[in-house]
């Protein structure tokens, strides 16, 4: 089983449409909705984990972009923010990925995008909240 958290953004031509239902019914996937706000006419933001083969995934991710719909990964909306990180390397003892690692040549708190999970950890770590969630 493959499972990966996403952000689905809405527009107004599309935020009527049961795009779930059809991930459910066409594409074979389980989902399980982290969070949402949907606006009727307007536009909406929904986070949701998708489970089920990578094929039926891969083929899910395909629909929702011929549909018109943005999706990124949900690790790109946990940043660093590096001008309030003091690079003390609290968020790293809590990173359970290793997106968060200590370049030993600057000495540097990195932040690696691509290896995070959205799990928050470093966020809830960091004393100088230099690690921001922007979901929405």
């Amino acid at each position: 089983m493959y499972s990966k958290k996403v952000v689905i953004r809405y527009t107004a031509d599309n935020v009527d449409q049961p795009i779930i239902c059809q991930l459910v019914k066409k594409h074979d996937l389980d989902f399980n909705i982290l969070k949402a706000q949907i606006l009727p006419r307007r536009e909406g933001v929904i986070v949701v984990e998708l489970t089920g083969s990578k094929e039926n995934f891969d083929r899910g991710m395909r629909f929702l972009k011929e549909k018109g719909l943005q999706v990124e990964p949900v690790s790109k909306n946990v940043s660093q923010n590096t001008d309030k990180c003091v690079h003390c390397g609290a968020c790293i003892a809590f990173c359970p990925t290793d997106s968060l690692y200590l370049d030993k040549q600057s000495m540097k708190v990195l932040f690696d995008a691509e290896k995070c999970n959205g799990c928050e950890f470093c966020v809830m770590a960091c004393p100088v909240r230099a690690m921001e969630v922007n979901i929405f």
